[in-house]
């Protein structure tokens, strides 16, 4: 290929093993990508100093990169706050608990309202907005507390979060390790997550069907979500509570007009969603606080930042390991690749094309486990500048394929970590309430309870 591989390219090659292999031992892999940061610069420069500046220098890289992400997360959150708290999510919602006539209704009525929500609140917030008001609807209509649990992660860490058509936060991420346009992982990626949503909601509902055929389980109405923010205040009337409950998702349906008929995408379109959201956030804040309403919308944006960077902070650390894997090597230790290098990623894509012969269902299967790999901590996002950045490496191969490649591992990284198996740490959690405790209620039984907005 006109280029030997240095040492350089034999740490990169090392540490993405290692952080697979804690990956599969569910091992935090923040020290790791740092330890691999500092031996590429020290190697690079020769210098400890430089090294050590290093971290620090691709800490700052990949959180300027991700910060329209974070930010846009962060606002999110805060404004679902408000929404929660002064009721308006319950005046939203209700509407449509009317059309809750039946299990089936339940399942399919609860997910696709949860799939819309989390598309522009994220999922996290829209179990709060949605949870609380449908659940009991859902309950008297015969779904167990398990098949609400199961639509809504199904429909919202599953479908919603791993296409993130709205936000773009998955994408982003993906797309910047792999080097290409936001746009083209969000366009490889609709097939592929209509395929992954129809067969698993499918798939759900008719094995939710049939073990309540069987009585294994049994619906009950001394169920609730478990929320760890303030409950409802009576801070609106019932009017300013209507007149908001339409304003808000007319707002949000403008926007997306406003992205279809703008042709907008990536940072573009995270801006108007975000600034949309900022608005409303200042709006509720001002009519549910009056002469509060300055600090309180401060507070709130305060929570959503608090939970921003909590969700972000172990992407940071990985996220700036893989950036040096393509154009922010330069940008970060220096110019100290070969001269004929175009990337560390792209060298080592040439290198394994050249020694292997590879085929697109290799590099498919490749990027499925990886994805799944990335998922076992339970995150979600932790891992999926790896699927990006490995697609790079199989698209560079093969010759073909990045984006879908990128998608894929992607979604797969996304549905294993996002919650949507039973045996993760981040599933809705639903409760029995008895006189002495309170306990998790789901397919592998009592779990600690997480919080709503545990991510």
């Amino acid at each position: 290929m006109g280029l030997e591989l240095s040492a350089l390219h034999w740490i990169y090659v090392v540490f993405i093993a290692l952080i697979i292999g804690f990956m599969v031992k569910r091992r935090d892999t923040t020290l790791i990508c740092i330890i691999g940061i500092f031996l590429l610069a020290l190697v690079a420069t020769g210098s400890l100093a430089s090294s050590i500046s290093g971290i620090f220098n691709s800490f700052i890289f990949a959180i300027t990169e991700l910060m329209s992400t974070i930010l846009i997360i962060s606002i999110i959150v805060a404004m679902s706050t408000v929404l929660t708290k002064s009721g308006i999510n319950d005046v939203m919602i209700a509407p449509f608990a009317k059309f809750i006539k039946n299990p089936a209704l339940a399942f399919w009525i609860i997910g696709i309202i949860m799939m819309i929500i989390s598309w522009f609140f994220w999922p996290s917030p829209a179990v709060a907005l949605l949870g609380a008001v449908l659940l009991p609807v859902a309950l008297r209509a015969g779904l167990p507390a398990l098949g609400v649990a199961m639509a809504m992660n199904l429909f919202g860490h599953g479908i919603a979060l791993s296409g993130d058509f709205i936000i773009q936060a998955a994408p982003k991420l993906t797309a910047d390790a792999a080097s290409i346009p936001v746009g083209d992982v969000i366009a490889a990626s609709i097939p592929l997550v209509i395929t992954m949503g129809v067969v698993t909601t499918l798939s759900a509902f008719i094995l939710l069907k049939r073990d309540m055929k069987l009585g294994r389980i049994k619906a009950t109405e001394n169920v609730g979500i478990v929320q760890d923010q303030a409950e409802s205040e009576e801070l609106l009337t019932l009017v300013q509570k209507k007149f908001f409950a339409v304003f808000i998702p007319l707002a949000f349906l403008l926007d997306v007009v406003a992205l279809s008929i703008l042709k907008l995408q990536g940072g573009d379109a995270t801006a108007l969603v975000g600034g949309t959201a900022v608005f409303i956030l200042l709006i509720l804040s001002l009519f549910a606080h009056k002469q509060q309403g300055l600090e309180k919308s401060t507070a709130y944006l305060i929570q959503g930042f608090q939970f921003g960077f909590k969700v972000f902070g172990p992407v940071i650390p990985i996220a700036a390991f893989f950036y040096l894997g393509d154009s922010g090597f330069n940008q970060i230790i220096g110019d100290y690749l070969p001269k004929t290098s175009l990337g560390i990623v792209n060298d080592l894509g040439a290198a394994l094309a050249a020694a292997v012969p590879l085929t697109k269902e290799i590099a498919a299967v490749t990027l499925t486990g990886i994805g799944a790999i990335t998922g076992l901590d339970g995150s979600g996002f932790s891992g999926i500048s790896l699927a990006g950045s490995v697609a790079k490496l199989f698209g560079t191969a093969i010759g073909s394929g990045t984006a879908t490649l990128t998608a894929l591992g992607q979604i797969t990284a996304i549905w294993v970590g996002g919650g949507t198996p039973p045996s993760t740490k981040n599933i809705p959690c639903v409760y029995r309430k008895t006189q002495k405790s309170t306990a998790c209620i789901n397919s592998v039984g009592p779990l600690i309870i997480p919080s709503a907005y545990s991510r």
